[in-house]
């Protein structure tokens, strides 16, 4: 492959660590890639909150696209540019039609900058510190007037690719199903929307083709960018689906697999 003009990368478990950090060699690589003219774009289930923290420690610019395509984030001026918002009653009925077929199952509503969630959703994150907003009853998050980027769906039995079966085999249909590895967490968007479909209209506006990107990911949300993408490296790490799918591996994100390949691509050194 020739030198993209743009790189798509994930963000946990791709181009962070597991501890959530940037390695040095990373931002090298991609400051380098950035130098010779690529474009780096975050393409990831992360709110424009997450984005933000990690701005500031690694001193990101240039654009993100939030929440599995959701939303189009400019880091630097830390605006939306564009969004995709799940209607709340189209949430409303999934979430009854998952509630019938997964017992005990709780919900929760992501903005983008806060996460409103009901007693049955006990999945508590620490990055989400500050953002959280219990309401009393499931009742009540159906009354919030807010726009929302994901339904989160959360189960203490089941695991990620069991609650995504489920949801699938219980009829949820009109809504863009996946998940991120999250311990038992299923993300509904409205349908339509993916990585792939937001990063693509993206490029057209920058008359930048599939052909010139390259793309990075670990977890089945990341399945539509690698596809769409000129060339698709899945992690070294990567769910067992993503790398069955896709031909491209590279190394784990804790051997700085991104880095490696941005390495090759512009001939910079480690």
């Amino acid at each position: 492959m020739l030198r993209p003009r743009l790189i798509a990368s994930d963000l946990d478990g791709t181009l962070l660590r597991n501890d959530g950090t940037l390695s040095p060699r990373t931002l090298r690589a991609l400051r380098t890639a950035e130098s010779a003219g690529a474009e780096i774009v975050l393409v990831t289930a992360r709110p424009p909150r997450f984005v933000d923290r990690l701005a500031d420690a690694a001193g990101f610019g240039g654009t993100a696209v939030c929440s599995n395509g959701a939303l189009v984030y400019d880091i630097g001026t830390r605006t939306v540019v564009s969004s995709r918002a799940l209607p709340l009653p189209t949430a409303h009925r999934v979430a009854t039609a998952l509630a019938a077929a997964v017992p005990g199952i709780g919900f929760a509503l992501e903005t983008g900058n806060h996460i409103l969630y009901e007693p049955a959703y006990r999945l508590r994150l620490s990055e989400d510190t500050g953002a959280e907003l219990p309401v009393p009853s499931l009742a009540d998050l159906w009354l919030a007037d807010v726009p929302v980027t994901k339904l989160l769906a959360w189960s203490d039995r089941l695991d990620a690719d069991a609650l995504l079966a489920a949801a699938e085999a219980g009829a949820v249909d009109g809504v863009q199903l996946t998940h991120s590895g999250g311990r038992g967490l299923l993300e509904i968007s409205a349908p339509g929307v993916t990585k792939a479909g937001t990063l693509s209209v993206l490029c057209a506006g920058r008359g930048i083709d599939a052909a010139e990107v390259v793309a990075f990911g670990d977890m089945p949300n990341d399945l539509s960018v690698l596809e769409w993408a000129g060339a698709g490296y899945a992690m070294g790490n990567a769910h067992p689906s993503v790398l069955a799918a896709i031909a491209t591996h590279t190394l784990s994100n804790e051997e700085d697999g991104v880095a490696d390949v941005i390495e090759r691509l512009f001939g910079a050194a480690r």
